[in-house]
C-alpha cells in the first residue's frame, strides 16, 4: 500500500469499499477510536518540495482530510500549525508527529473557533510560532444529522453556522494581514453545497455559503493583495466527520452510488490541496474543485 498513490491501478478497488465497521461517537469524533481508520496518507504520500519553507495553517487538521492535507504540507516542505478541538488532542499529537518526522516545525494550537476571540488568537499564534504565513486551510467543520426542519434546534443551527461559516469569516480576515503576495487560501466546501441531503440540510447551507464566500472574495484578494482563494469539494469521504453523531445505516453504504462504488480516502484529496497551496496553481483562483467520485459537477 505504500506505493497505492503512484501506481497504476484500477481506482475502484484501490481503497476499501464501504466501512464494514463503525461506531457513531458522541461529536466530535476522533480518528482514534474508529474501528476502520481512514487512510490519510501516513505511510503512502510523499513528498517533493512543491512547498519549500512555506508556512501553512489548517483548522481540523487533527483527522479526516485536515489531517491529510497537513501531512502532505510537511513532506512538501511546509512547517504546519494544527487547529484542532482540546478533546482531539491525541489525533492532533498524532499528526504533530508525522509533520516532525518529515523534518518540519508542528504546531498545535487547540480551541473551539465557534468562538471569535479563539479565531484571532489562532492566527496569532500561528503566525508568532510559524514566524509568518502563506497558506490558510480552513477546513473545520461540524456536521451529524438532523429530523429535518421543525426538529433542528436554534442551539444546533446557531453551532453550526458559527463552526462552518463565521470561524472562515474570522480566521480569514484576521490571517490576510498577515499574507504576502503568493498567499494561498483553500476552503473545504462539499458536494452538499449543490446537493444537499435532506436530514443534513442545515450542513448543506453552511457548504453552500463557502462556495460563496470563496469565489466572492478571489477577485478583491488577488487584485489588492495577490492572495489566491479556492475551495475543494470532497463528496463521500471516509473520516470521523461521519462517524460524528451520524447514521449507521447509512455509513454502511457510504460511496455506494458512486461509480466507484466505495468512498474516498482523504489522501486522496491531499494532491488537490498541495496544487492549490503551491506556485503550480499560480492562475487558479475563484475556483472549487470537486473531488467527489464522480458524483456530479460542481455548479
Amino acid at each position: 500500500m505504500s506505493d497505492s498513490l503512484y501506481v497504476m491501478q484500477d481506482p475502484r478497488d484501490q481503497y476499501p469499499g464501504p466501512p464494514k465497521k463503525s461506531e457513531i461517537q458522541s461529536a466530535p469524533a476522533t480518528q482514534q477510536k474508529m474501528s476502520e481508520k481512514p487512510d490519510c496518507g501516513e505511510t503512502s504520500y510523499k513528498g517533493s518540495g512543491r512547498l519549500a519553507g512555506r508556512k501553512a495553517l489548517l483548522t481540523g487538521a487533527d483527522s479526516g482530510i485536515g489531517r491529510a492535507a497537513a501531512i502532505a504540507f510537511a513532506r512538501e516542505g511546509a512547517d504546519v500549525a494544527i487547529g484542532y478541538l482540546p478533546n482531539e488532542q491525541e489525533d492532533a499529537e498524532e499528526v504533530a508527529k508525522l509533520v516532525r518526522a518529515a523534518g518540519r516545525n508542528a504546531v498545535l494550537l487547540p480551541g473551539d473557533i465557534s468562538q471569535e476571540n479563539v479565531c484571532l488568537k489562532l492566527v496569532k499564534d500561528a503566525v508568532a510560532e510559524l514566524g509568518s504565513l502563506d497558506i490558510l486551510v480552513n477546513n473545520a467543520g461540524r456536521m451529524g444529522k438532523t429530523e429535518g426542519l421543525l426538529d433542528t434546534t436554534t442551539e444546533r443551527f446557531d453551532s453550526l453556522m458559527k463552526t462552518n461559516i463565521y470561524s472562515f469569516f474570522w480566521i480569514t480576515k484576521a490571517a490576510v494581514p498577515h499574507m504576502k503576495p503568493g498567499s494561498s487560501i483553500i476552503n473545504t466546501t462539499s458536494v452538499q453545497g449543490y446537493d444537499p441531503t435532506p436530514t443534513i440540510f442545515d450542513y448543506a447551507m453552511t457548504k453552500a455559503a463557502i462556495a460563496n464566500f470563496t469565489k466572492g472574495l478571489s477577485q478583491p484578494l488577488m487584485e489588492e493583495y495577490g492572495i489566491r482563494i479556492n475551495a475543494v469539494a470532497p463528496g463521500p469521504i471516509w473520516t470521523p466527520l461521519q462517524e460524528a453523531n451520524g447514521d449507521k445505516k447509512k455509513l454502511e453504504t457510504l460511496g455506494g452510488k458512486t461509480p466507484f462504488k466505495r468512498p474516498g480516502q482523504p489522501v486522496e484529496l491531499a494532491p488537490v490541496y498541495v496544487l492549490l497551496a503551491s506556485q503550480e496553481g499560480s492562475y487558479i483562483t475563484g475556483e472549487i474543485y470537486g473531488v467527489t467520485g464522480g458524483m456530479g459537477s460542481v455548479a
